[in-house]
């Protein structure tokens, strides 16, 4: 499993069977700006968090152009549906399973709201645990700690996790260390952080703090790939 960050949430999976997109807001990220234009990728699946822009991004012109399967909650793919005229969408809700050819996907709980840009109610947010090539990656989408978070270490054996701690909107990098030391996970790599001024954190800071508490952590750089 490869995986390419685009800045803020959006990263690119690339697994044996598929290339995925999640939460592909390329257009209008400052972090994604010389790094890469909408226009150049080309997803199989789209996997979405939840409703807001800054996760949504570009999800209705690349499915216009590219016929990507939208994966996401209900209510998200209903909207796909009704105002893009895209019928490729696979709904699920919390706590559900599904295996695909490219892999695994479980929808997991997230505490934060959804909503799309126009204001049109996006049901709840979510995260994904993806299994996919022996490996398994939890997207925890945009989230301050659950204690279930717990259960969910003790279910999967989780390489990688990419953790919000921009705080403001979701967790931050105090927050941040329960909610790993919940997961247990090999790896955390941080997201949803700098990308406007509400959500800069000292970066090297937490990874301080991670470390302190035996986290392994990986900050990349936009456009960096790292190989699980």
């Amino acid at each position: 499993m490869e995986l390419t960050w685009f800045g803020h949430s959006a990263f690119q999976i690339q697994t044996e069977a598929a290339t995925l997109l999640l939460d592909p807001f390329i257009s209008g990220n400052p972090k994604a700006e010389g790094v890469i234009d909408a226009g150049q990728l080309e997803p199989d699946v789209i996997l979405l968090t939840h409703a807001h822009g800054d996760h949504w991004g570009d999800t209705a012109d690349l499915v216009e152009r590219t016929g990507a399967l939208v994966v996401a909650d209900y209510e998200v793919t209903e909207y796909v549906k009704r105002t893009c005229s895209h019928e490729n969408v696979f709904g699920m809700n919390t706590g559900g399973s599904t295996d695909f050819e490219w892999g695994r996907l479980t929808m997991t709980h997230a505490l934060h709201s959804s909503s799309f840009p126009d204001g049109t109610y996006g049901g709840v947010a979510h995260g994904f645990i993806l299994e996919s090539g022996g490996k398994t990656l939890y997207a925890m989408g945009d989230t301050s700690p659950f204690s279930e978070m717990s259960w969910l270490g003790q279910d999967f054996r989780i390489d990688a996790t990419l953790i919000p701690v921009g705080d403001c909107f979701t967790m931050g990098p105090v927050s941040s260390i329960r909610a790993a030391g919940l997961v247990r996970a090999g790896m955390y790599i941080p997201v949803h952080y700098d990308t406007f001024p509400s959500i800069e954190v000292d970066i090297k800071g937490w990874a301080q703090m991670m470390a302190d508490a035996d986290h392994k952590t990986r900050i990349m750089t936009p456009g960096e790939t790292l190989v699980l």
